[in-house]
């Protein structure tokens, strides 16, 4: 077996959601069903400005031809072992109103608050199948997604973690993120998430 990155498409994206999905239900360690929870609102997001999604693929090494890479057909079906995508901040996005709620909460000073929210690519979705997990392809996906965008700068959230002690931390950390904002509850859910952010670009 190889592994590939790719860029997806929102069709691409639409066509291998289930795939993509199973891999954020068992990156997450969610319960079964908690796919068709989310599906709707990934296909949504495919709809937004400047989104882009990338994807690690696992190729069998009988689908390679004789130069060793795979054909455009083999990477469209090897299952995914890693997704991860984005867009472009924007005002009516209800992510971006949390975020701006919960700089206002600190005392951030309102041009700050204008000037990070001015141009940002909002880093959605990172997730890495668990049996590949370790293998750097977090990384390499961080990479492909945000090589050449245009925005001055990169925003997420992660949940906050004792010591900042697992896999995501650590890439992010890795990465040049820092604190935006930490111990942030967003509306709805009882977990504290820390905001990230760093330059661009990576």
């Amino acid at each position: 077996m190889a592994m590939y990155l790719i860029d997806l498409s929102p069709e691409d994206m639409q066509r291998r959601l289930a795939d993509a999905l199973r891999v954020y239900v068992d990156a997450m360690r969610y319960p079964r069903g908690t796919e068709e929870q989310r599906a709707s609102l990934w296909l949504e997001h495919t709809r937004r400005l400047g989104w882009k999604g990338v994807a690690a693929v696992e190729v069998d090494d009988a689908a390679l031809s004789n130069d060793a890479t795979p054909s455009n057909d083999a990477l469209a079906t090897a299952p995914l072992l890693g997704i991860a995508y984005g867009y472009c901040g924007a005002p009516d996005q209800w992510w971006q109103q949390q975020v701006v709620a919960g700089l206002r909460q600190v005392g951030a000073d309102p041009a700050h608050i204008a000037e990070l929210m001015s141009s940002y690519f909002e880093l959605t979705e990172l997730h890495i199948e668990p049996r590949a997990q370790g293998r750097g392809l977090g990384e390499a996906l961080t990479r492909r997604l945000l090589a050449g965008r245009a925005e001055s700068h990169v925003l997420l959230s992660t949940p906050e973690i004792n010591g900042e002690a697992n896999r995501a931390w650590r890439l992010y950390r890795r990465l040049g993120f820092t604190d935006v904002i930490r111990g942030y509850h967003f509306a709805g859910d009882p977990r504290a998430f820390a905001i990230l952010g760093r330059a661009l670009p990576l």
